[in-house]
């Protein structure tokens, strides 16, 4: 138990309980004493609460602390038969006052603990930021480089014999596996599901992705939605979601990229024309 805390339980007895002030005083041989703490019970009760707030409020503790050796020093002086009783007073605030004096040099070291930790957060936070910014520059030049691929390999897929949406799911197949988001030894395949074809397919993780040469309209990126819809619901999972389009005219890709920022879709646009 704190010794304030002790303190105040005292006090309160000394207060509250008749028999524990008529102990206390015959202990002491003062039977005056308590006549005249009667008298001072409005005093005390001032002390106590000015001990309660010194508590609750570290920063004030000596201001509020000189406040009560004053209080306890007049009665000492106007009241010289409380001499031995305002000692003890004196001996406890004394002892409490030490006890605040190490809890404020504690809140003093937590304080500067905490001014530390802040630098620290704030630094990081800084290098964070700038991860981020780096990060960010990384994607739209990894995007970049990824429909400068798409579009330059399209036209080569034409002399490979193969169709552009064939050499779309080997490029994405090839860049997943390098990135570990799929095993290696599982493909992108093409799949149908309750009557919709699905260019870009996987279960494992679910993926599911369009192709498409040409985009006049934004509604391509709803229906990568709506077949995005319909795996969800047969496999119980989210899918990542993959458009590949080789063009768009530049109003349409505007619309087409906002879309796919909020909607989650992984967009990739090999030209875009005016």
């Amino acid at each position: 138990m704190e010794l304030s805390e002790l303190k105040t339980k005292i006090l309160a007895l000394l207060k509250t309980d008749e028999e524990f002030r008529y102990a206390v005083a015959g202990m002491i041989g003062y039977d005056e004493i308590l006549k005249r703490l009667q008298k001072h019970d409005e005093k005390f009760e001032e002390i106590v609460s000015i001990l309660n707030r010194h508590e609750e409020i570290l920063a004030r503790h000596e201001e509020k602390f000189k406040e009560i050796l004053a209080q306890l020093k007049e009665i000492r002086e106007s009241q010289s038969r409380l001499e031995n009783r305002v000692n003890s007073l004196d001996n406890r605030v004394d002892s409490l006052e030490k006890g605040v004096n190490s809890l404020d040099k504690r809140v003093d070291s937590l304080e500067k603990r905490i001014d530390s930790l802040e630098k620290s957060v704030n630094s990081l936070e800084k290098k964070v930021d700038s991860l981020d910014k780096r990060v960010g520059s990384l994607e739209e030049r990894v995007d970049s480089l990824a429909s400068a691929m798409i579009a330059g390999f399209a036209e080569l897929s034409k002399f490979a014999g193969i169709t552009f949406e064939e050499f779309v799911r080997k490029f994405l197949t090839a860049s997943l596996q390098k990135s570990g988001q799929i095993p290696q030894g599982l493909e992108l395949t093409r799949k149908v599901i309750d009557s919709e074809e699905i260019d870009i397919f996987l279960e494992d993780p679910l993926i599911v992705g369009e192709v498409t040469a040409h985009a006049d309209t934004p509604q391509e990126a709803d229906k990568l939605l709506k077949k995005a819809e319909l795996a969800k619901t047969r496999y119980a999972k989210e899918p990542k979601k993959i458009l590949v389009i080789l063009t768009a005219k530049r109003d349409v890709a505007q619309e087409i990229q906002r879309k796919a920022k909020e909607k989650n879709i992984e967009l990739i646009i090999g030209r875009i024309i005016d």
